[in-house]
């Protein structure tokens, strides 16, 4: 069965509210959970508190603009946290909020309220956290990554998929534009052997596609993680996975956040013109979500978001699949708090 197809039947199963789709036979799962135990030994893991990055951003634009600062949140489990890195600068939250400020030339003010350890049935909390404050407070941009402990941990697909797509649901109803990392390939981490690192690529991706189908549905935009972002994570593993063999190492963050950029800021109009129409020569264009849902899954760094309009066809609703250019990153200033916190831990 087709990827896309599987994707459609995962999405399909958690809109109509079905508990999963059974992919592995008994024989499968046993194996799966044999090898998990062994790679959970090599693989290790970290319980480190993720440093805060939370403040302000580009506060020196603060001095040319009178607009208020754009609040970025960022939810989901330990690689939005920025699990795996020592300093604050270095964690996903920081360098994006960096970024967003130095192409908007105004302050970003971050909001992690991600969890690490944190499945689907977890962002439901999250986001009464970011929306608590009643109406009016909604942040203007959520990055949400989620997803590989929902496959670690046996989660239903359909499950998974349905818990994000209510989170995604209440955010874009309060106004906030929403783009989700998709759930990564964990047949990247190095330590699992086959045949579980097989299995763990083929329902990461069978998940992360059919998260793709459900964002794009409710008007979100979804960045594929895939790989961890680039082939130099297989050819670099030791300095782009951080100490426990798990989480990004700051070269691996970087890498990510990079990814992630330009659609944050498309998101909240912030591109260049000229970069938001589909380049051919790259291999972008309109397609049936399903179909452009499949493709991102099985390559890192490809955003899909929906049409103009309501573009649909005869297989169902349509989305643009884009391969953007990556741009460096500014380095990324840590807010006066943080800063100082972290000194006085050192």
């Amino acid at each position: 069965m087709s990827r896309a197809r599987v994707a459609r039947r995962i999405a399909t199963a958690a809109a109509y509210g079905g508990g999963g789709i059974g992919l592995l036979g008994g024989a499968a799962v046993g194996l799966l959970l044999t090898e998990g135990a062994l790679a959970r030994r090599a693989v290790g893991g970290s319980d480190a508190v993720p440093p805060r990055a939370d403040g302000v951003y580009g506060a020196a634009f603060a001095l040319s603009t009178d607009e208020r600062p754009i609040v970025l949140a960022l939810v989901g489990d330990s690689t939005a946290a920025g699990q795996g890195v020592h300093r604050a600068s270095q964690t996903p939250g920081a360098l994006l909020a960096s970024g967003v400020a130095a192409v908007a030339e105004r302050p970003v003010r971050l909001v992690n309220v991600a969890n690490p350890g944190a499945q689907s049935d977890d962002l439901a909390r999250q986001v009464d956290l970011l929306l608590g404050s009643g109406p009016g407070t909604a942040p203007g941009l959520c990055v949400i990554m989620i997803g590989a402990n929902d496959v670690t941990r046996r989660m239903p697909l359909a499950v998974s998929v349905r818990l994000l797509s209510d989170a995604v649901r209440r955010l874009r109803e309060a106004g906030c534009e929403v783009i989700v990392g998709t759930c990564p390939d964990l047949g990247t981490i190095e330590p699992v052997y086959q045949p579980l690192r097989w299995i763990a690529r083929r329902l990461s991706r069978q998940l992360a596609a059919a998260q793709t189908i459900a964002v794009v549905g409710l008007g979100g935009r979804t960045v594929s993680l895939g790989d961890m972002l680039g082939p130099e994570f297989e050819s670099r593993p030791r300095e782009m996975f951080g100490p426990d063999n798990y989480h990004p190492s700051a070269e691996g963050y970087a890498t990510a956040a990079m990814a992630m950029l330009p659609t944050l800021c498309s998101a909240v109009g912030l591109w260049p013109e000229e970069d938001e129409r589909p380049d051919a020569r790259r291999g972008e264009g309109f397609l049936p979500v399903a179909q452009a849902a499949a493709e991102a899954a099985g390559e890192a760094g490809t955003e899909v978001t929906p049409a103009a309009g309501t573009v649909s066809g005869p297989r169902g609703r349509w989305a643009l699949l884009k391969r953007r250019r990556r741009r460096r990153l500014p380095d990324a200033t840590e807010p006066a708090a943080t800063a100082a916190a972290e000194a006085a831990q050192n």
